[in-house]
């Protein structure tokens, strides 16, 4: 199953191309036109040249205020910021608090033991779908993806996980991804976001943190999807009714989403004799 494309980046960790994402019926996401990602702050032009020859136009930042003044984004060469604060409302929530969590263990212990971790991050994902402020939030990310003059638009919270992962999912099922296509695309980042909070997990555990505690805070969870995928299914009968009467996109934007951002999917030529590599993130800050 086709997920998003990893882009190796040195400074930028999670970065990948939802192009090429299968849509059904020999359809696709357009390539290079939306990416997603972790924070920028520490982006460095001149160690990620390939990064600025993406040609990123819009920077859409999903983190609070107080996350955006401790690890400031860095813009590719070009890119204008906006800013889209999917948790203004609810800016204590746990995805807001990641490294801050698993600097303290003690806390993590009173706040998060005996399972709460989970609960609190499924929680959450209703949060991302039933809180008008996240609405807002993700309603200005699908306007700015559907502009011919936005793209392409790189959107990012901290670790490009939950808020980034239920705006990816968000704009699959717009253009007509199946939720397993969806499913697979939000946990496919697993990987590389154990990785990239390994040097945090690793001083948690040190200082006598739980696994289990740590392990809900880095990564995603097929509950987590499901936890929002049946908030938008009870609250608004499934995604048409939370596009229009949850998000309030208009209809004339759904239809541009669509028109430009799916494509067909042309079958890759074979290629003979040369052996596949894997790509490595080397790092990226965290703030």
């Amino acid at each position: 199953m086709q997920t998003a494309k990893a882009v190796a980046a040195a400074t930028v960790i999670n970065l990948r191309d939802l192009g090429g994402v299968s849509l059904g019926r020999d359809r696709c996401f357009r390539s290079g036109a939306v990416l997603r990602s972790g924070q920028l702050s520490g982006f460095d032009a001149a160690r990620d040249v390939a990064v600025t020859a993406l040609g990123i136009r819009t920077v859409v930042d999903l983190r609070t205020a107080d996350e955006r003044m401790a690890a400031p984004d860095r813009l590719p060469s070009g890119a204008r910021l906006f800013v889209a604060d999917v948790l203004g409302d609810n800016p204590g929530v746990a995805p807001a608090r990641l490294r801050a969590l698993l600097g303290d263990p003690v806390a993590a212990e009173e706040m998060l033991g005996g399972g709460k971790a989970e609960e609190l991050f499924a929680q959450t994902y209703r949060k991302l779908v039933l809180s008008p402020g996240a609405a807002a939030a993700y309603r200005a990310l699908v306007e700015t993806a559907a502009d011919d003059r936005a793209r392409p638009v790189l959107f990012h919270c901290t670790a490009g996980k939950d808020r980034t992962g239920w705006a990816t999912s968000l704009l699959l099922l717009m253009v007509g991804a199946s939720r397993d296509v969806v499913r697979a695309e939000f946990l496919a980042v697993n990987p590389v976001v154990r990785a990239a909070f390994q040097p945090y997990v690793q001083g948690f555990l040190d200082a006598g943190g739980d696994p289990e505690i740590a392990a809900a805070i880095i990564e995603v969870r097929p509950r987590y999807l499901s936890i929002a995928l049946d908030a938008m299914d009870e609250r608004w009968g499934g995604l048409d009714g939370y596009v229009r009467d949850g998000l309030r996109i208009p209809e004339p934007v759904v239809e541009r989403l669509r028109s430009r951002l799916v494509v067909s999917a042309q079958p890759e030529p074979a290629v003979v004799g040369i052996r596949s590599t894997k790509a490595v993130i080397r790092g990226g800050s965290l703030g």
